[in-house]
């Protein structure tokens, strides 16, 4: 099954010099271990575009659909053959980027 691990981030300014290279690390073990499907990283919500054009609106405001302290700085996609495995390589992720993160599985 596919999750997506959400990287939780603010603007405290807290990244340690240390954190690319877990990271790094964290993806070479996805990829060895099989779990690789993708991971990004993703502006802050100051360049986020809200785009509605339903019924063809054409609406566009330059914001983010949240305007909570915290906020989405990245995410990994994994493939997971259970649920338990999922949290364990999510709280390894975690750890690698020294920041909480939101696992969330794919609907099939």
């Amino acid at each position: 099954m596919r999750y997506v691990i959400f990287v939780i981030d603010g603007s405290s300014g807290t990244a340690s010099g240390g954190e690319m290279a877990a990271i790094d690390a964290f993806n070479d073990k996805l990829r060895a271990g099989g779990n690789w499907i993708l991971a990004a990283g993703i502006g802050s919500p100051a360049t986020g575009r809200l785009l509605d054009n339903r019924s063809g609106a054409g609406r566009v405001e330059q914001r983010s659909l949240n305007s909570a302290d915290e906020y989405y700085s990245g995410f990994w996609v994994i493939e997971a053959a259970t649920a338990e495995l999922a949290e364990s390589l999510a709280a390894e992720g975690s750890r690698a980027c020294n920041r909480r993160v939101e696992l969330r599985p794919f609907l099939r």
